[in-house]
């Protein structure tokens, strides 16, 4: 769940096929420590003698080969140990290799390799955009499908679709007293994640989303209605599926409820039992508007809409020369999808915000998943690579933009 379109994860290489320095070189030193140590490893079982306190020898030895590794397991302070009469020191919470007992050939916390910044740099290609924006669906219209009560996403769309409508109708008497006060009704929905978008009368009211660790979401905001038919349509969003963990197939996703009103008259309507229609995907999925073959009409020059939810972008551009690996910089959108030539790069969300402390980084003691944490409030991704294999020479990018975003600021760029 929550799936990145990315599969960097500060890896020795990333996912540009580049190497991430000094961590790559580090550990290649680290690979041919061992390899010269194999033949004392594969030879006999370690002894384990105490130099300190915290500091311990852990010793292969044959009557071919010997190697050791001293080990400092002190996380705060350094130590000086003395091994078969000679001094070594060892960095707070590291272990240095001696693959013929003698020499130390590699310290975990001396890192000797070079450190290597890479850059995203523009390539200068140029974006005309064109936009399509969509209207939400209702509840009558062609493709949908009702039940009496919510149901569940997933068992719905069966991943034909990220997006999910849940639609009906909210009919407002004339004698509802929030008319003439003006203070209008709280609408309040439960949903089982991942995201959720709310229109009323076909205007976004408000937007709400869960977490990795807490995907549940409620939306609850006072929305603006008038007398008579209101039209209410909740798109649900899954961004991806569950891949891990017990009985993952039974996890629900989707709009389950309740769904209250509060704020009418008679006090508060439960809505979850109202009659729903539903409706998988968005008009764009199903018009293939992130292929060429799209047959809408699209706003160009002034016309092109920004900041706009439920809005399709579309431009050419040329394959930049070079061979450094490419990627696209979304940074200004919101959330959604990138095509390039009708093949789908991921979802995009720089909108969503990395959270955290990302305070002075320090490799010592043990490690967990909030040490040494990084670019605190920062886009969680903003570079989405582009295999040049997948390029021609002329091609086409289409984003669909959820939340409203500016195209304008899409750029293409390399990674050196």
């Amino acid at each position: 769940e929550f799936m990145a379109s990315s599969y960097d994860y500060d890896a020795p290489l990333d996912e540009y096929g580049l190497t991430r320095e000094p961590k790559y070189s580090h550990l290649k030193a680290l690979h041919k420590v061992i390899k010269l140590s194999e033949p004392a490893l594969v030879s006999a079982d370690a002894t384990v003698t105490y130099l300190g306190a915290k500091q311990e020898a852990h010793v292969f030895w044959s009557k071919s080969s010997c190697a050791a590794f001293l080990s400092n397991n002190d996380a705060n302070s350094a130590a000086r140990v003395m091994f078969r009469g000679f001094p070594y020191d060892l960095p707070p919470w590291s272990v240095s290799i001696l693959p013929d007992c003698k020499t130390e050939y590699y310290n975990t916390a001396k890192v000797n390799a070079p450190r290597i910044h890479r850059t995203m740099v523009p390539t200068g290609t140029r974006f005309s955009w064109e936009s399509f924006n969509e209207a939400t669906p209702s509840a009558n219209e062609r493709d949908t499908f009702a039940r009496n009560g919510l149901v569940e996403q997933i068992s719905m769309t069966w991943d034909k679709s990220d997006y999910f409508w849940y639609l009906t109708d909210i009919t407002i008497g004339a004698g509802e007293r929030f008319l003439k006060t003006g203070d209008y009704p709280l609408l309040t929905i439960w949903s089982a994640g991942h995201a959720l978008h709310v229109f009323v009368n076909g205007q976004l009211a408000g937007s709400a989303y869960g977490g990795l660790s807490h995907p549940k979401l409620t939306f609850s905001q006072k929305i603006k209605l008038h007398a008579g038919v209101n039209k209410l349509a909740l798109l649900s969003v899954a961004v991806g599926l569950p891949n891990v963990g017990q009985h993952f197939e039974t996890w629900n996703k989707g709009v389950l409820g309740p769904v209250t009103l509060k704020g009418v008259n008679s006090g508060t309507w439960d809505m979850s039992k109202w009659r729903w229609s539903y409706k998988i995907g968005v008009k764009g999925e199903a018009m293939s508007l992130h292929t060429d073959s799209s047959s809408v009409s699209w706003n160009q020059g002034s016309y092109v809409v920004k900041k706009q939810p439920l809005t399709w972008y579309k431009s050419t551009f040329a394959a930049p020369g070079g061979n450094e690996p490419l990627a696209i910089d979304m940074n200004t959108m919101g959330k959604g999808h990138v095509w390039i030539n009708g093949r789908n790069i991921g979802r995009h969300w720089p909108a969503y915000k990395a959270q955290g402390n990302c305070g002075r980084c320090n490799y010592a003691g043990t490690f967990d998943a909030k040490k040494c944490l990084s670019n605190c409030g920062e886009a969680s991704q903003r570079w989405y690579h582009v295999p040049r294999s997948w390029l021609k020479s002329q091609n086409l990018i289409v984003v669909f933009e959820e939340w409203g975003g500016d195209p304008s600021g899409i750029s293409l760029v390399k990674r050196t």
